[in-house]
């Protein structure tokens, strides 16, 4: 039989969200100990929609095998579309390739290519935000939806604001992202001023995965950077 749902009082409320402290630490230590051995990584980003036979889920998997030939790993959000292609690619490439799933009602499950001791499951968004942005040395967004752009906004602001350090953050799909960067132009940056012209530098926008490992060679060239795997 189902529980009768009722409101919350307000110590219950109180109650839970002081149990729920316990369970976000739990999360924060299980992805802290796993994350410190992947190494240098690469986090790649897209829709969960993104069926195989999509060009983007193709390009996905050509740019995480570009990258692990490299040397880097590979993180994803663990699930199917864009986040799988990532994932095999790496894998098939022979990589680091590691899932970080989140537990959703829809659209999210584990895909088959992540290494069996890199796979981390959350709850919470948040916590999952940061071990994508501690353990990244760059990001690369593939056409994707809210969740997509909300990762991509959350680590330019961080950057922005000088609360990370700066890594590359790499649009891959002109067509796809080529209006968006139009409006932050024109808009925010020239018409309302809500943002720096030195914040665009920030971005790089490509189509090939030649172009995605070249940024990130060329950028970890300058900071002598090096690889640990």
């Amino acid at each position: 039989m189902t529980k009768e749902q009722h409101p919350k009082g307000w110590n219950e409320i109180k109650t839970n969200d002081s149990w729920a402290i316990f369970k976000i630490m739990g999360e924060f230590v299980n992805g802290f100990e796993k994350m410190s051995t992947v190494g240098p990584c690469i986090s790649i980003f897209g829709s969960a929609r993104t069926k195989p036979e999509d060009k983007y889920y193709q390009l996905a998997e050509r740019v995480a095998n570009k990258i692990v030939d490299e040397g880097y790993g590979v993180i994803t959000g663990g699930g199917p579309g864009i986040m799988e292609a990532g994932n095999k690619g790496a894998h098939l490439g022979g990589g680091t390739s590691v899932g970080l799933n989140i537990k959703l009602p829809f659209e999210q499950h584990d895909n088959p290519y992540i290494n069996p001791d890199k796979s981390l499951d959350f709850d919470y968004f948040f916590v999952r935000k940061l071990m994508f942005v501690k353990y990244s040395q760059g990001f690369v967004v593939l056409p994707g939806g809210f969740g997509t752009l909300d990762e991509l906004f959350e680590s330019i602001t961080l950057i922005q604001t000088g609360k990370i350090e700066q890594f590359p953050i790499i649009l891959v799909g002109k067509d796809y992202w080529a209006g968006l960067f139009e409006w932050i132009k024109s808009t925010m940056l020239a018409k309302h001023n809500t943002i720096s012209a030195k914040d665009l530098d920030l971005i790089h926008i490509v189509d090939t995965e030649d172009e995605v490992v070249n940024i990130l060679n060329e950028f970890y060239n300058e900071s002598n950077f090096s690889l640990n795997f």
